[in-house]
């Protein structure tokens, strides 16, 4: 799945651009506050109807403004296919394939199936279960519907015994038992497809993961990743009327695959209390682009997903980064987007590289490379610039090449 054109209007801080991207690798480069991030994270909400990093949608619109719109263009095969998002204040956010509205959101993901590698990350190290749980979930939801609608209705119904728990935690002789029999019931209906699914896809993901974190330790170091869950030793159903009088003192739902968690280990150490900052960015890092590969390799989807990669290169060795490069970046993937940092490092990437550039003012960068300007629409209202080369041959990470690229 390759995006070819993308066009924002009043997204965050980027008021209005149209930028036309390579087939290949697309770099953006510039300050901090011109909108790099943002625009990756437009084209996540393409993939996922919303943000990757505010879940509030009128946060996304610019602060004077009514209404966002993002739109983007893709190409799979053979066929063409416009996305168009519209976000306003106090209605629901449309979103259209071609010039037919979807009735569900839900029905879209999957459809151009995306990897995003951000500073978030380190969330799933440092942040509780739920973030570990989200990881699986957003992977998962990429090829299975059926996965999301099960995963959908058990919240659904967890939220109801939630509610039912507090309300009757003063007087839990009066809880209706049938009631919450019924809703324990429909639980397990839908607990057992996660859980199944999470299992499958652990089982053949974790080849992937440890492939790629092997590469970038160079052979040095053992990672693994582990499934854990109550339903390994415990039929839910029993565990959910057992644990009910405990849940009423507690006020909420103690047993369930919300519940779940992922084991990481660094050797034979948890990965949180023993991982240096570079081992725990690479163990992310890993995961992300063992993401993309299982994607890929496994054939669970009609095309390959883009991958979008924010400041990857931060709190990583020189080794480390050039083994990124050289055996992951350029080996498997054809097309990914990426921010990149002005740090030198010293390796090269063949083929053809679209560097967009954001800045206060138009600039022309120039290097040593064959390069020749490609147009970009960009209106002068804003105070955002974009600026588009094409690298004919190869891209040096260099140091000399980044002071050309910024000189004045």
């Amino acid at each position: 799945m390759l995006l070819s054109e993308l066009h924002i209007l009043n997204y965050k801080n980027i008021r209005e651009a149209t930028l036309l991207f390579s087939d290949k690798i697309n770099a953006f480069v510039g300050l901090n506050g011109q909108g790099k991030t943002n625009i990756l994270d437009a084209i996540y909400y393409l993939s996922f109807t919303k943000s990757a990093y505010n879940a509030i949608d009128s946060q996304n619109i610019q602060h004077d403004e009514d209404m966002a719109m993002i739109q983007g263009r893709y190409q799979n095969m053979d066929n063409d296919e416009i996305i168009s998002c519209g976000i306003k204040r106090g209605v629901k956010k449309q979103f259209r394939r071609g010039k037919k509205d979807y009735k569900r959101l839900i029905d879209h993901i999957g459809l151009i199936p995306l990897v995003m590698v951000s500073p978030q990350d380190n969330e799933l190290v440092g942040e509780g279960s739920d973030e570990r749980r989200k990881f699986m979930d957003g992977v998962i939801s990429q090829y299975s519907k059926s996965y999301l609608e099960h995963l959908t209705q058990y919240n659904v119904l967890l939220k109801q015994r939630n509610a039912l728990l507090k309300q009757y935690a003063e007087q839990p002789e009066q809880l209706p038992d049938t009631l919450m029999e019924v809703l324990e019931q429909q639980m397990v209906s839908h607990a057992m497809p996660i859980y199944q699914a999470r299992v499958q896809f652990i089982e053949q993901f974790v080849p992937y993961f440890q492939q790629v974190y092997s590469a970038i330790s160079d052979d040095k170091e053992q990672v693994s990743l582990t499934y854990q869950s109550q339903l390994h030793e415990r039929d839910l159903l029993e565990s959910l009327a057992r644990t009910r009088s405990r849940d009423l003192i507690l006020g909420w739902t103690s047993q369930g695959v919300h519940k779940d968690e992922l084991e990481m280990m660094l050797g034979a150490y948890p990965l949180k209390r023993v991982g240096s900052q570079g081992q725990q960015k690479s163990y992310l890092l890993a995961m992300k682009l063992g993401q993309a590969l299982y994607l890929k390799a496994e054939h669970i989807l009609n095309a390959q997903p883009i991958l979008l990669l924010d400041d990857i290169f931060a709190k990583l060795d020189a080794n480390r980064v050039k083994q990124i490069i050289l055996r992951h970046l350029h080996g498997y993937f054809m097309r990914f987007y990426l921010y990149l940092r002005k740090s030198p490092c010293s390796a090269t990437i063949t083929g053809n590289l679209r560097v967009i550039s954001l800045r206060n003012r138009p600039r022309i960068p120039a290097t040593d490379a064959k390069i020749s300007p490609l147009p970009v629409i960009y209106p002068p209202a804003t105070r955002l610039c974009f600026e588009a080369c094409r690298v004919a041959v190869f891209f040096d990470f260099s140091k000399k090449f980044w002071y050309n690229l910024y000189r004045k």
